[in-house]
């Protein structure tokens, strides 16, 4: 089971990055201008760049923690708040009729959620 924790926290801390890395570098307007980014027309800047640092440091919080082995408990606290996101986007997206897009987000959802299962219950790290 462990490898598979590994491999789905792996990709959501890719998804993380990847998220982050645009919504915090991209200017917004590039943004708004594809069709996964057409929630950011009605948001203001600060809030998109604040979301991706979010997300930035949800990358780091996903691997780092069990890595370094400083505070590993961190893994599945930082997998709970990527639901929380998933809940706001799928919400959001749906919102905007874009189904998707909702699809996609609840299959991270779905990853988050086995990852923080995994690591509470099934394998947690060693304290």
């Amino acid at each position: 089971m462990n490898p598979t924790l590994w491999m789905a926290t792996g990709l959501l801390a890719a998804v993380a990055l990847t998220g982050g890395i645009s919504k915090a570098f991209i200017p917004k307007e590039k943004l708004a201008a594809h069709d996964g980014g057409k929630w950011t027309q009605d948001a203001g800047v600060g809030f998109v760049k604040a979301l991706g640092f979010l997300e930035l440091l949800a990358a780091v919080g996903l691997i780092l923690p069990a890595v370094l082995d400083i505070a590993p408990v961190m893994v599945p606290v930082t997998a709970v708040c990527w639901v929380a996101l998933m809940v706001g986007a799928m919400i959001t997206h749906g919102r905007l009729g874009q189904y998707k897009l909702v699809m996609l987000n609840s299959v991270y959802l779905v990853l988050a959620a086995i990852v923080t299962w995994g690591r509470f219950v099934l394998e947690p790290f060693a304290e």
